[in-house]
């Protein structure tokens, strides 16, 4: 029988963990994108690297060394009609996600994402998913009420940014909506590793096709194929290495855990990110605007976990989907 301290020990270092890899990511990212050292402006390139990488791992450690097991179901039509629409807007979710980085702070870029809930149940009710009612009209205005106080408290406005965040916030929101479509109504269970077995395959192909035309012109004429060999191959063990963290994490604690941990996170890399970069200046009107869409994601997961553990076991889904940024992420590279 295990021990219930070594447990609680271990709970909280695959969170600790999670948290360090996910802001870390963030902010390795940005500065890979953003960094005059570095000099890779290049978004869709870098996506479509960690793309590749996750595909050849995870096949490495599934079918050559045998050491993850994949879940079995999967038929060519299920992949067709399930697995390439949420391939391909995981794809324009990272894809538009770090090209943000190019033109906004981290911190502005974090506040932004707080309106995820907003796009999920706004697309959920347009597709009869979700019902609209009174209190979650209330969170929804709360929640979007705190991001334009956080917008306007914002010094060093882009707005090309924040369409470029936005879109891959409303990307973010359809991969959600696909997935409770097409995978949980089927019945098809896969877990983290499986989705990043069969997604990673088709969102590099749905990265490569844009990077030929958008990205590897411009590549070629300033010569940034050179880009440091060991920084690349860390950044790309990086992402895979935070989404392991987050197959850990729901493999050991509940959805309310990975939930509050995704608030913290944001919380760490708002405020390190003002100490990190040079661009990031927040204001008391960015806090204070932050805070209240936070309070609103928070009572937006507390309605959420509430009413899931109100359902009848027979009618619940097949497979828990992890929660994504706050809520569901099975594959992470931000």
């Amino acid at each position: 029988m295990a021990d219930p301290k070594n447990e609680g020990f271990l709970t909280y270092a695959y969170l600790l963990l999670y948290i360090a890899l996910s802001s870390g990511q963030i902010f390795f990212n940005k500065w890979v994108l953003s960094s005059k050292e570095i000099n890779f402006p290049y978004p869709l390139a870098l996506t479509l690297l960690h793309m590749v990488f996750s595909s050849v791992v995870c096949f490495v450690l599934t079918k050559v060394l045998k050491v993850l097991k994949v879940e079995e179901g999967m038929t060519p039509e299920i992949y067709a009609s399930s697995v390439v629409p949420i391939g391909a807007m995981f794809a324009m979710t990272l894809w538009l996600g770090n090209t943000a980085y190019l033109y906004i702070s981290v911190a502005f870029a974090q506040m932004l994402k707080a309106i995820m809930p907003v796009a999920v149940f706004v697309l959920g009710v347009a597709v009869g998913l979700e019902v609209m009612s009174c209190k979650m009209l209330l969170i929804m205005s709360l929640i979007s009420f705190g991001v334009l106080v956080a917008s306007y408290g914002e010094i060093n406005i882009n707005w090309v940014g924040v369409v470029y965040q936005m879109g891959g916030v409303v990307g973010e929101a359809l991969r959600l909506i696909f997935m409770e479509i097409f995978v949980k109504r089927k019945g098809l269970k896969l877990n983290p590793i499986s989705v990043m077995y069969y997604v990673s395959p088709c969102s590099a192909l749905c990265l490569f096709l844009p990077w030929i035309f958008l990205e590897r012109s411009k590549m070629d004429d300033h010569g940034t194929w050179n880009f440091p060999p060991v920084l690349l191959i860390l950044n790309c063990l990086c992402t895979f290495a935070l989404n392991l963290s987050v197959f850990l994490v729901i493999t050991h604690t509940s959805a309310l855990t990975i939930r509050v941990a995704g608030v913290v996170k944001d919380w760490v890399v708002v405020l390190l990110s003002a100490a990190l970069f040079a661009d990031t200046k927040l204001t008391t009107i960015n806090l204070f605007g932050y805070g209240i869409a936070i309070a609103g994601v928070a009572a937006y997961n507390n309605f959420k976990l509430k009413k899931e553990a109100s359902r009848d076991p027979l009618e619940a889904p097949a497979a828990e989907e992890p929660p994504q940024r706050q809520e569901s992420r099975p594959l992470i590279s931000r």
